[in-house]
């Protein structure tokens, strides 16, 4: 293959200076709508799946796939910031609709069980951006030191770290070689669940009491599984799972003791990386924060941060200003987001409670609802905050440590 040449999605070969060309599926579409004619069912899902696969770039080994969420974000998010700082009607009405616009894409994938890198792409290229715009905008205005700036740069530099840690397996369980189902015969029927899309692993979780009817958590746990727990079996997997381990509907695997598939990272929270994770989550808070303080303190001199994030007159003064000010709000609005999921993840992690846990206990109402419903409390595995805290720090390592209480 030449640099502009690819294999398509139908096994031929196929080149970039064709691709407004030999579509069957467009002109069937062109012709349809030149005579008013209805198009047939999932013509239009052919047509953005020929798209798809002909939007690629030249390469040495042959033109290389693009994928298609990369690129709102890439080019959306600078028109819009730039647009919304002409004006504040223009920043007020473009900021209101963003997170909109992404709550609507995200119940959209959701409903369809798809994989999508658009959230990952629009957090990482808005990082990007951000800082862009702060070493361009703000800090040649010469109120921002040398130090200052490294410090942004290094949270930066440890929250990809992070980041890229949490990417990696959230603690994938094995798939026996060949499908091949492994031997079961030992597990009692209630144990052995068909379940499609993963839910019922907390069936697993609740049978993990005690003989004497005091709940077990994972601190009166041995490193070896305790007999009177039990485990479930997933069907799409063909597998048995260990307490607390689910499966994840767009990964496709079983994951050890499974919090929730995060779009944001687009791979799931589990065993492995939970705390790579919430470690990500506290970088970006921190790092986030420290660079509104430090653009606020620029463009609006005088005023605290709070109140020039609601209050600064000389804000669109001049575009520079404008552009870094609408920045500062788009920050903000994604700082608490973001804010809202790390308080829900430390305070899950305070009662030792997964999200997945959570939603199965309000689903089944079997759960306790604490701090105003900030977090659901399911009475399995909570054995305070210091031992609950101890399980989360000891997430991966084996064998798992123990409660003071317990080796009392």
């Amino acid at each position: 293959l030449c640099c502009c040449e690819y294999v398509d999605r139908r096994g031929r070969r196929n080149h970039l200076a064709a691709c407004c060309c030999d579509c069957e599926e467009l002109d069937d579409g062109c012709d349809r709508w030149l005579t008013c004619k209805s198009l047939p069912p999932g013509a239009l899902e052919r047509i953005a799946d020929t798209i798809a696969d002909r939007l690629r770039v030249p390469w040495f080994s042959g033109a290389v796939k693009i994928n298609v969420s990369l690129v709102p974000p890439l080019v959306l998010l600078p028109v819009f910031l730039h647009v919304a700082a002409l004006h504040f009607l223009l920043g007020l009405i473009i900021l209101t609709s963003l997170p909109v616009v992404v709550l609507w894409y995200y119940y959209l994938t959701h409903r369809r069980k798809e994989r999508t890198l658009f959230f990952l792409s629009l957090g990482l290229f808005s990082l990007g951006y951000m800082y862009y715009v702060f070493l361009r905008e703000v800090v040649p205005r010469g109120h921002v030191e040398y130090s200052q700036v490294v410090a942004l740069t290094c949270g930066l530099i440890l929250m990809l770290a992070a980041l890229s840690r949490a990417k990696k397996d959230p603690g994938y369980l094995s798939i026996p070689a060949g499908n091949e189902k492994p031997s079961h015969q030992g597990l009692s029927d209630k144990s052995i669940r068909g379940s499609s899309i993963g839910l019922h692993g907390i069936s697993g979780a609740a049978s993990s009491r005690a003989v004497n009817g005091e709940a077990k958590g994972y601190c009166r746990m041995s490193a070896e599984q305790p007999e009177g727990v039990k485990k479930d079996w997933c069907t799409k997997c063909q597998l048995v799972r260990p307490a607390r381990a689910g499966h994840c509907r767009l990964c496709g695997r079983c994951v050890r003791r499974l919090d929730h598939h995060c779009v944001w990272i687009n791979s799931c929270v589990g065993e492995q990386n939970h705390q790579a994770f919430i470690l990500a989550l506290s970088f970006f808070m921190l790092t986030s924060v420290y660079g509104i303080t430090l653009t606020l303190h620029t463009i609006c001199r005088g005023r605290t941060p709070f109140v020039a994030l609601f209050y600064c007159p000389g804000a669109y003064s001049d575009y520079s200003s404008a552009l870094s000010f609408t920045c500062v709000w788009y920050c903000a609005i994604v700082t608490a987001g973001m804010g809202y999921i790390l308080l829900i993840q430390l305070l899950n992690i305070s009662y030792n409670v997964t999200e997945r846990e959570a939603r199965l206990a309000l689903r089944d109402n079997t759960g306790r609802r604490l701090l105003g419903g900030l977090v659901i409390d399911t009475g399995q595995y909570n054995r305070g905050l210091l031992c609950n805290w101890g399980h989360f720090l000891s997430l991966g390592s084996s064998p798992p440590q123990r409660c003071a209480e317990d080796i009392v």
